[in-house]
């Protein structure tokens, strides 16, 4: 108990893990797998620097800079993973497709048409008429004797 106690108050006002710290110890690890099989110094070098930068955030108690870092982190990730969002959304979600508005750029949830093809949608911010192609088909179960048929 006494060892923990004394990580404990070691700890105490540390900054610890964050979404920054996440990332960089994926980014160790494909560079360390990469580095095994390339064996480079230049790789060697580059993991010794995250692993510095990772340490340093974890053990430092300069929060509010941390903070900070984090906050231009996940701006940075948000902006990059935007344009493949409602990709994401209509591959989760099998009762609603995701469509962006071509007028006012908002994102717009339909529901699953009964048919594949082109439908007109009006939005209710701009109240302009957009044309979407669906590729996706309502996919009904029907379950009888405990067999599943697709309609």
């Amino acid at each position: 108990m006494k060892f923990i106690n004394k990580v404990q108050k070691f700890m105490y006002g540390r900054y610890g893990i964050d979404d920054l710290y996440k990332f960089l110890f994926k980014l160790y690890l494909v560079l360390l797998i990469v580095n095994l099989f390339v064996n480079s110094s230049i790789l060697l070098l580059i993991e010794l620097v995250i692993v510095f930068i990772m340490f340093y955030r974890f053990f430092s108690k300069k929060i509010s800079k941390r903070v900070k870092e984090n906050n231009k982190y996940l701006k940075i990730k948000k902006s990059i993973l935007k344009p493949w969002q409602n990709i994401m959304r209509n591959l989760k979600d099998n009762n609603h497709v995701y469509k962006k508005c071509h007028h006012c750029k908002n994102t717009l949830r339909l529901p699953v048409p009964s048919k594949r093809g082109i439908k007109h949608v009006v939005c209710p911010i701009c109240k302009k008429r957009n044309k979407f192609l669906v590729l996706k088909k309502l996919k009904i179960e029907v379950i009888k004797n405990n067999q599943k048929a697709r309609v």
